[in-house]
Parts: C-alpha cells; structure tokens; sequence
C-alpha cells in the first residue's frame, strides 16, 4: 500500500519554505545574504556573529568570525514571538549604548534562553524583526500535511551531501541513520532498487517521493482498516460508523460524525462523492487532533467557572521571579512572563527593602539577583490576562519597611488601575468565596491584613506580626540571619493591607478551629512537608476544608537546585494553589501542564464534585465514598512513528520502550512498561497491552514516556505526554509527544489502542 498523504513531487522536492514567502520579499532574501548583528548576554558580554537564513527557509545560522567550522542554528518554529526594542531586562541594561530601534529579542517556546540582538542600523533591525515575523506566521499557518512536506524536504535536504539532487545508496544508508532507523541492509537495496525506476544508481525527483512513500506504510493502521472495510479498499459510510461505534465508542452520534470525516479528511473527490473513505483520509482523521488521545472538546473552556474559587485547583507558581535555583538564580521578569503564558494563575513576589526607596523582589538572605517590584508588577500588568482572562493572585512575601510598603502599594494601585481588586464585590461581606467568572480581568492580592473584610474602615493605620507567610509556616527553613531579623516585630501599612480582599494570609492553627473561627476569605500556606503530613494523617479533613477555604502549598527550603515535589499527593485533598518552580522540568510540571491542558489552558480547573461539598471523601479509602464505581483502564501500546534521538553522533539508533504511569490516590498510583525494540525510532511496533485499576479516575493523570533503554545506565528521556484520565477518548488514538520543556516535537507520536470499562469483579 502506497499513500498518496506523501504528496507529489513538486510538493516535496520543490517544498521550502522560502518559496512561499521570499519570493520577490526584499526582506527574506537581505536575511539569507546575512548580516553582522551583536548578541548580547549581559553589559559587558556584546560579541557580533553573522547571522543569515538558511535556504531551506526553516533554519537561522550564525557564527562568530573567530570560530573556524563551529556555527549554531535554530529553527524559526522554536521562535514563538520577536519583540522590538528594549523589551528585555539585558536590553534595557544597554538602553544608554544602543538605542531601542536597533534592538530585538527572539523569544522562544519552552524554557529556552531569549536571544538578544543589536542591528549595525535600523532599517538592518527592521529587516530582521519583519522577516523573522514573517516566517513564524507562515510555519504558524501551515496545516499538517505541509509539515509534512517541510518535515520529508529538511530530510532529504540533510542527506543529500553533495548537494547534486539526488541520492545514491550510500546517502540513502546515511539517510535511514539519521532518522533513526537501523534497516537490513539488504531490505533497504531492495526498497532502493523498487524506487529507482530510472536504474540510474540514484534517486532523483519522484523516485525518492517513490522510496519515502513505502519507507513510511502505515501497516498498523492498514490492519485497523481491514478489519472495517469489506473490499479492503474503501470504509463506506456505514462501515466507517460502525469503527466509530464499536472501537472510538462514539454512540448515537457515530453516522453524522462519520459523514463529518469524510468531509473533512478524505483527500479523494471521487472517494467523497460517494460517501466513503479511502485509506489515506482514515490515516489523515487518526493522526489529526480528532483521533489524539485527548479530548478536543475539553481542551476547550467548558467547565462551569461560577463557582467559589475554592473549588478549582489553580495553576500556581513558587518564588516566580526565579530563572534558576534558589541561592545563585537570575531573579529575571522574564520569569513572570513565561509562568503566565503558561496559564499560570497565581505567582508569587517576595519584596524586600531596595536602594532609593524602591521595594526589590529577590529569594532574601541569598546570592540570588535583583529586580525592582515596580518593573515586576508593570509586567504583570502587561501579560496577565493574554492567555486566560480568569484571575491572578498575586502572593505577596513581605519582607518590608513601613516606608517601602506603602511604596508597593502606590505602584500596585497606579500600575494596575482598575485590574487590581480593591473591595468585596458589591461591597458586600463574603459569606463564601466569589467565582473565577465574577473575578474576570482582576489581579488579587495574597497578604497579610489588618483585621477583617468587615473591620476594614475601622482599624488603626498598621499593625505589627511576626514573620513572612511562607516563613510562618516553616521555620526550619529560616537561616540565622533571618530569624534574628524576625525577632524585631514586623509591621504592616494600612495602605497595603486594604489592597487585600480575599485572600488574607493567616496562620493554620487545626482543622477544627479554622471550622469555628476561620472567615471564607482567609487562607493558610504549607510546606509541603506539613501538608503532606496533613494529607496523610487527616485527608478527609483537609478535603472538607479546602471546600470552603483557600490553601497554598510550597516547596521545601532544602530544595535550593529548584526541584519539585509531587503536586498529585495535595491535589488529593483539594489543595487549590500547589506552588511549583516551573522553571524546573520534570514530571512533576509535566503533572501540572497535563492537569491544566484541558478546560481552554485558563488556569482553572474545577474540582470533582465529592471534593466540592460536605461528603466525606478520604482520599486514602476512595470506596467508602457515594457512587464509587472502580475503571479498567486498558493501554494496546502498538506503535511509534518519528522518535527524536537523544545522541546525535552518527550512527547512534535509539531502543525505545513505553512507561505508562498513572498518578492519583495512593490506590492507583502504579506504572508499567513495555519491552524495548533494538534500533528503531522510526517505526517501532510493540502491540502490548497495559493493564490498570483506576479508583478515583475523577483526579487521575495519566501520563506516557518514552525512554531509550540503556542496560548499563539510565535509561535516556526521549518524549511524554500527559492526560487527565477524565479527559481521555478511547479507541485507535495517537498520542503526539512533547519534549522535557513540554513543547510539540515535530511528527513524533505513539498508536494506542484505549478500553476503559467498569470493574465487574472484585479486584
């Protein structure tokens, strides 16, 4: 079977990126002739490199003149946005040398450094600012089949080392390394000799688009499709619902989606006519988001955000201004910046008294840099509400002279005009907590407050406390100066604490006093050594708690390297803001981005409904909870398509094996894996099976690595992706990998198979 989803010759060969925009573009064609641009890391570090775009129109090239053969590249799809002029701390550090119209940032997706740059002249700037603009719109804009194109087009580019057109035997052995495939030799002449039509010794034009096709057939997804379509040529309408109902488990809506795909997928006019699919559209529906493994529909916002804040989990970030660890990081606002177009919705600034009367945020009592809080909260202003318009809490540690919190509060009320909240909605007294939908578009401030909501207009100009919040709730994580600097008594402005409305920082004495005495407005944090402890010892009160009130959870002080802890054990009793340093990748972001991805990535997820009202749910006997019903959750691993590899020297294959692990109660916290395939990232075939128990499927994670097996040492990260189990769609699925900095790498996926039924015996 060969699939005409591989395009036409002219499609691929003739396939750049440069052809559709920089044909007759001044702009593009100054940038492949290249220019002398200065990167700058820092004041004193300004060295120039030549930069140009490489013909492939995907990849920017630069050099130092001093570097012999060594260059660096990047791919304009890593570039998520070009600011112009001093629009980065570096930069503005350089405002007095070069002025803002020679200046640009390069931002990247993930956790990757920006690039910043310095033109010779401004219309040289604007050359490159257009240009690079111009690219990241067109690889924005391209649908999957061109990625395709641009993907088999990089390929061929690389493997074509004499740069002649065509591709001998020898560049085709190069060729199948590169991409990560270790063929018999023999199989691969044999593919070689069928393509090469023209008997030339070489493949030229159609004849590698030839070689490509049948290195690329699909036979997992040709058996799926056999097994539906009578002739073994076409689905017909009702074939193709009945895949729909018996294996996507579809139901009643199975004929009118089917009519659906056809439509939108098969590539067939003839095929379309007559109401059926062809193998190359049933190929197209699975690789598309509709056949992923998470829901498209619940990626969108559809959760019902007019409830009290209580009762979402609330995408939260720890020590946000961090870059890096916590004793020598860069304190950057780019930190901020990243944190929020994440989705986060609660970042936290630590304040302590600056030069010249203006409040600096850093990680106090370490070698950590400094920002001044007046630039932190103009970029809070600025990024806030650009991916989610639900609300910000801004969790303020207050390390502060009385002089210079009444500094920060000015700046938080003149920089944020009427996003910061100042008062109780209608100007009411709160008997519970407002929702995300009444909050929109509002900044909230996480602090200590003189008094109550009630007292505010009755209470004295400050009042004195003890510590931080953070410090109150773990002194072991003190050094000696600061708790020699906690014996003198701290005192809080009036001005500052009028800002806080519903979210006053007190102390957590027990969970039966806060049920006495506790307003719905006040909130405790935790280290996450005491909530833990919490969560173990008495869960079902930590959860009954966390449907009324607020609770915040962080990091040890011992984790100075800026690792995290797992965020499932807390999710587990409701905490809502479970602060992470996101700055750090690993399984426990990938946890977080997972929990966060479904419901429009707005920062807001709602809880399930038993940890949302008075049931007593124990999170360490689920079963004794209304409606329990356990789920069998069973995983067909069959197939890889495109792994990355993790060693690039030549001639290095990957030997990839699947994890899948689930997160959740302690029940179903459990992980298996499947066997390794020896050197084969391209195309590997496993069809394994996966069985597991799911108790609480309401607050699981699912989530699915894959690893290059290493008997000698750890195995090497090759890819993950991670699903909330609610949002899972069962049947054939692809699941489309990301890297450890939780970005989409290109065409690498895994084929699954899902069954998810109710347990009908005991287990």
């Amino acid at each position: 079977m060969i699939s005409r989803i591989c395009i036409s010759l002219l499609q691929v060969l003739s396939y750049r990126q440069s052809d559709l925009v920089a044909q007759g573009d001044e702009d593009l064609q100054a940038m492949k002739a290249g220019a002398m641009l200065r990167k700058v890391k820092s004041r004193s570090w300004k060295k120039q490199r030549h930069f140009r775009l490489q013909e492939d129109g995907q990849t920017i090239w630069y050099k130092s003149r001093w570097a012999g053969t060594g260059h660096s590249t990047f791919s304009v799809a890593d570039v998520d946005v070009v600011r112009e002029g001093h629009q980065s701390e570096i930069l503005l550090s350089i405002a007095d040398e070069f002025p803002a119209d020679l200046c640009f940032t390069l931002v990247f997706c993930g956790r990757r450094s920006n690039l910043d740059l310095v033109a010779e002249s401004a219309s040289e700037a604007q050359v490159w600012i257009r240009g690079v603009r111009k690219l990241i719109q067109n690889t924005k804009s391209m649908n999957d089949k061109e990625r395709l194109d641009q993907w088999i087009w990089d390929w061929f580019q690389k493997a074509d080392k004499n740069k002649d057109g065509r591709m001998n035997f020898k560049e085709v052995r190069t060729l199948l390394k590169m991409m990560n495939v270790d063929m018999n030799e023999e199989y691969a002449l044999r593919l070689f000799t069928m393509a090469d039509n023209s008997e030339s010794g070489c493949l030229e034009n159609e004849e590698f688009v030839q070689f490509y096709k049948m290195l690329t057939e699909r036979e997992d997804v040709w058996r799926v499709f056999q097994d539906y379509s009578r002739d073994g040529q076409i689905l017909t309408l009702a074939e193709l619902e009945d895949f729909l109902k018996q294996e996507q488990q579809e139901g009643e809506r199975s004929l009118e989606h089917a009519q659906e795909l056809i439509d939108r997928y098969e590539p067939s006019e003839n095929a379309k006519k007559h109401g059926a699919m062809s193998i190359d559209g049933f190929q197209m529906y699975l690789v598309s988001p509709e056949g992923a493994i998470l829901d498209p529909q619940l990626l969108a916002l559809h959760q019902d955000m007019s409830q009290p804040l209580s009762h979402y989990f609330i995408c939260s970030s720890h020590n946000t201004y961090l870059m890096d660890d916590q004793l020598r990081g860069q304190s950057s606002q780019e930190a901020y910046i990243q944190a929020l177009k994440r989705g986060c919705r609660c970042v936290e600034v630590d304040c302590w008294d600056g030069p010249n009367g203006e409040p600096v945020v850093y990680h106090g009592h370490t070698f950590t840099s400094k920002i001044l809080f007046r630039d932190v909260i103009t970029t809070l202003a600025e990024y806030a509400f650009k991916v989610s318009e639900f609300p910000v809490i801004l969790s303020l540690e207050n390390h502060c002279s009385m002089e210079q919190q009444r500094v920060m509060a000015q700046l938080l009320d003149t920089i944020l005009g009427d996003t910061l909240l100042r008062a109780p909605l209608d100007r009411l007294v709160p008997q519970e907590l407002p929702s995300p939908q009444d909050l929109k578009g509002k900044v909230l401030l996480k602090a200590k407050k003189i008094g109550g909501v009630e007292e505010s207009e009755t209470l004295t100009d400050e009042v004195t406390d003890e510590v931080s919040d953070e410090d109150e709730a773990d002194p072991k994580s003190l050094s000696a100066e600061a708790l020699r600097l906690n014996d003198k008594k701290s005192k809080f402005s009036r001005e500052l604490s009028d800002l806080v409305v519903y979210c006053k920082s007190v102390h957590f004495h027990s969970f039966e006093y806060s049920r006495q005495h506790s307003k719905c407005y006040e909130m405790s944090s935790f280290s996450e050594s005491k909530a833990r402890k919490l969560a173990k010892d008495t869960g079902a009160e930590f959860v009954r708690h966390n449907s009324r009130q607020l609770s915040r959870v962080y990091p040890s002080g011992m984790r100075t390297d800026s690792s995290n802890y797992n965020p499932q054990e807390l999710w587990n009793v409701g905490c809502q803001i479970v602060a992470l340093n996101f700055q750090t990748a690993g399984p426990e972001m990938d946890l977080n981005d997972g929990l966060f991805s479904q419901n429009g990535c707005c920062g807001y997820v709602l809880k399930p409904d038993f940890m949302r009202n008075d049931d007593s749910f124990d999170p360490e006997r689920p079963q004794d909870r209304n409606g329990y019903t356990s789920l069998r959750l069973s995983i067909q691993v069959i197939s890889g398509q495109q792994l990355p590899k993790v060693n690039h020297k030549e001639g290095s294959i990957v030997d990839p094996l699947v994890r899948v692990e689930i997160y959740g109660v302690f029940q179903d916290q459990a992980k298996q894996e499947t066997s390794y395939i020896d050197n084969n990232g391209f195309n590997p075939l496993w069809n394994e099976t996966l069985n597991f128990i799911v108790h609480v499927p309401e607050l699981a994670l699912v989530r699915f690595v894959v690893e290059d097996y290493d008997k000698s040492s750890r195995n090497d990260f090759m890819g993950q992706f991670t699903v909330p189990f609610t949002c899972i769609q069962p049947g054939y699925r692809h699941i489309h990998l990301l890297s450890k900095d939780g970005t989409a790498i290109p065409l690498s996926s895994l084929f699954v198979n899902i069954k998810i039924s109710e347990l009908t015996t005991e287990v």
